[in-house]
């Protein structure tokens, strides 16, 4: 039995939770592999919204099991008050869910150190959703930072040198840290978390699949911020791409079997850094007010474009995607002209190659196609697209060299159309 991985081709945003959520009835295990709070997954049903952070999307479906992967960084406050709101809708939350004891803990501290890294940067800052990931992630890879594990065992020293190490720091950066309040709810937020399976995710996920266990692994954030293969430095701190699933759940590669690319019909990104098919006039302003093109987690306005081949084309190959996700099609049904970005123009020089750096100097060079002008919401198969939509796709198939096997037509979980 192989894991088939799901994860988003863009800069996030992608629709990644709504999908997984679709898919889950067909797994027996759905397992996060990276990313912390700075993900906000949003699935409709029912005439309800949900927002998860932290937990994986398989959360509401059939008692599927539900693992937060040792790649993950977790924020025990957060953490307790995305699974107190999902027990108040009625999910038995500790039944199906389990923490890799290697999954590293979000302190308060790594919070300010988020806010002062930030405010150094001045006008190159990053934009972060300021939840501490980053800090976090530094202290993993800098062999400093503190485990789920870590709770049952001597956990108060360890946590006591982490908290001066930074308060250290925190002060040679020109900060008067007071974390009290903070702190006590930390501690709190340890003691719900003690009530939850902590489990060694990797022995546990490689059983399931030697017992003939079918596994989805999520991924959060897009391709385009992983911080090697994205657009470095404004990237997030983990590895997004694929080969982040094996790291991030002890997962060996040959294990992996199909692998879901998501994108937009266009694209978003939230926060700095380059854009080359940004739009900053009324048709930008359009996709932003009807895709409700907001951050889930921050509430920031997305920046709005069209979709970007070149990018996609790249992270396609990156990840080695067999399935295509399109995602919020319906966005576009009033759009007179279509436009899809096929290459760049760098300095006079044409392109299909994603570039090392993404500046001023790019220009997108575009096709454009007729919009389908047509209410795609209520449709329910995929023998109800107009030609031009099926157009469009059987273009994308074409530049991509991937069949896009499911399409969105609204956000919720109804509206989804497999071909």
């Amino acid at each position: 039995m192989k894991v088939d991985v799901l994860l988003g081709l863009q800069w996030g945003d992608e629709g990644k939770g709504k999908v997984v959520d679709v898919l889950t009835p067909r797994y027996d295990v759905v397992a996060r592999f990276q990313g912390g709070p700075n993900a906000g997954h949003t699935l409709e049903f029912e005439g309800k919204k949900y927002v998860l952070r932290s937990i994986p999307s398989g959360i509401f479906q059939h008692g599927q099991v539900n693992i937060i992967g040792n790649g993950v960084v977790l924020d025990p406050i957060l953490f307790r008050d995305e699974a107190q709101d999902l027990q108040k809708s009625g999910v038995d939350i500790k039944k199906v869910l389990k923490i890799s004891r290697k999954a590293h803990l979000i302190m308060p501290t790594h919070r300010l150190l988020d806010a002062a890294y930030e405010k150094l940067k001045g006008d190159a800052k990053i934009g972060t959703t300021g939840k501490g990931i980053g800090p976090t992630y530094t202290d993993k890879v800098s062999r400093n930072g503190l485990r789920v594990g870590d709770i049952l065992s001597d956990f108060d020293k360890k946590y006591a040198v982490a908290k001066a190490r930074h308060i250290a720091l925190l002060t040679a950066l020109g900060e008067t840290p007071d974390i009290a309040e903070i702190e006590a709810k930390w501690f709190d937020a340890i003691e719900y978390l003690k009530e939850y399976e902590f489990i060694d995710s990797e022995f546990f996920i490689n059983k399931m699949i030697a017992s003939g266990k079918s596994v989805l692994c999520e991924g959060a954030q897009g391709s385009l911020l992983d911080v090697d293969f994205g657009s470095y430095p404004f990237v997030t701190s983990s590895n997004t791409v694929c080969a982040g699933a094996c790291t991030g759940l002890g997962v060996a590669p040959s294990k992996i079997g199909e692998v879901y690319g998501i994108f937009k019909a266009y694209c978003t990104r939230v926060g700095s850094g380059p854009f080359p098919t940004e739009l900053f006039d009324e048709t930008g302003s359009k996709i932003r007010a009807i895709g409700h093109e907001y951050g889930a987690v921050t509430g920031r306005e997305r920046r709005c474009g069209w979709i970007d081949l070149v990018a996609l084309r790249y992270t396609i190959m990156l990840n080695g995607v067999t399935q295509l996700i399109m995602m919020k099609s319906d966005v576009l049904d009033d759009f007179d002209t279509i436009k899809a970005c096929v290459a760049y123009n760098i300095n006079g020089v044409k392109t299909t190659d994603f570039p090392f750096s993404i500046d001023n100097d790019v220009t997108p060079i575009y096709r454009e196609f007729p919009g389908w002008k047509c209410d795609m919401t209520k449709m329910k198969s995929a023998d109800e697209f107009p030609a031009q939509f099926n157009d469009y796709i059987a273009f994308l198939e074409k530049e991509l060299g991937v069949p896009v096997t499911i399409v969105s037509v609204g956000p919720d979980r109804e509206q989804t159309i497999l071909r």
